[in-house]
Formats: structure tokens, C-alpha cells, sequence
């Protein structure tokens, strides 16, 4: 998560900092205009706590997004230690399945903070492609999924993630076509 550089926060402001995140996840997924007010209170800070935060709408919803993305790209490395390469691939890729359909209950509030005036722009997706490339690069080294697969050529293949309907049920039909691609991934794998 993002803060001055020069200060790092307190424990206690950090665990306010993701309270508030949490809950705005929640809250802007089922409405985008949820009011911030509303998000505080369950959050359970005040105010002024939120505003030190989060001085708008617009830095909130940026910020769940970054936020929400680091946590998955931060997953890879993580599983990589616990597990087999192509095991550690297949359970970072339901991880970020599961980050799509968050972020597609939020594409309305991304879409009004990347419209605000003033125009913040929408963050890139570099640390999820960095996270790929790692999984991509211990899968290759093992033997465990084809040759020469890029970052670009994994995130194209599993593109559809993003046309998914997170409101109806996603986990079945997600499940199935990241196992497709997970096969597609292993056939011609040297260690195979």
C-alpha cells in the first residue's frame, strides 16, 4: 500500500489505513456512489481520520485498486516458496480471478474517478505482470509448462476473466477456463 515515502505510518494508523480500504471495497462493489461518510463509520474511524486518508473519492478508489492488485502480485513469491512452480501458477492464477471480479463490482467507481475532473489516471498493471513473469520464469526452469510463454501472451489468454459476470455464478465457468488454459500451459512442457 502506498504512503509518504518519508513517513512511514504507526501500526495503529496502518490498521485504520486497511480497515478503511477493506470496508470500501465492499461498499463502492455494491454501490459506486456509496457515501464516504457511510464507509467511515463502518470502518469505524472518524472523519478526520478518513480524509487523512483519503482526501477524495476519486484517491479512494485508486488506491483500493492498487491496493487490491499489489495484494495479488505480492501472492506469487508466497506460493512459489509453499509449492510446485505450475501448482503455485494455477492457485496465483484463482487468486486473480478473484481480483477480476472484485475489480469488476468496482469498474463503476474506477470509471468515475478516471472521468473526475482533474482526470487521475487509472494505475497500470505492472506488478501483476511482473508477478506473471516470475510464475512464468520458475514454471519454465521446471519443465513444467511450455517454452517461450510470454507475460503478455499469459495475461491475453486469460483476458476473459474480464468478461465475466461477477454477479451471477462466476467460480464454476472461472475454474474451468483457467484449468483450459493451465492445460494449454503444460502441453509440450520439457518435463513432461
Amino acid at each position: 500500500m502506498q504512503q509518504k515515502k518519508d513517513a512511514p505510518l504507526r501500526s495503529d494508523a496502518q490498521r485504520n489505513r486497511e480497515r478503511i480500504l477493506e470496508v470500501a471495497l465492499a461498499e463502492l462493489t455494491r454501490c459506486a456512489d456509496a457515501p464516504l461518510n457511510a464507509i467511515a463509520k463502518k470502518a469505524g474511524v472518524g472523519q478526520g481520520t478518513f480524509y487523512r486518508n483519503f482526501p477524495n473519492r476519486e484517491s479512494l478508489v485508486l488506491e483500493i485498486y492498487r491496493y487490491e492488485m499489489q495484494q495479488v502480485a505480492d501472492t506469487a513469491a508466497q506460493l512459489l516458496k509453499a509449492r510446485e512452480p505450475d501448482h503455485a501458477l494455477r492457485e496465483w492464477m484463482d487468486r486473480l480471478a478473484q481480483f477480476a471480479m472484485a475489480k469488476a463490482g468496482l469498474a463503476d467507481a474506477i470509471r468515475q474517478a478516471t472521468s473526475a475532473p482533474g482526470n487521475m489516471a487509472k494505475p497500470g498493471h505492472a506488478p501483476v505482470t511482473s508477478a506473471a513473469e516470475l510464475l512464468l520464469r520458475a514454471n519454465q526452469e521446471a519443465g513444467t509448462i511450455r517454452p517461450g510463454v510470454t507475460a503478455d501472451d499469459f495475461l491475453l489468454s486469460i483476458a476473459g476473466l474480464w468478461q465475466i459476470d461477477p454477479r451471477g455464478d462466476w467460480q464454476p465457468r472461472v475454474t474451468r477456463l483457467l484449468d483450459l488454459v493451465m492445460d494449454g500451459l503444460r502441453a509440450g512442457a520439457p518435463g513432461r
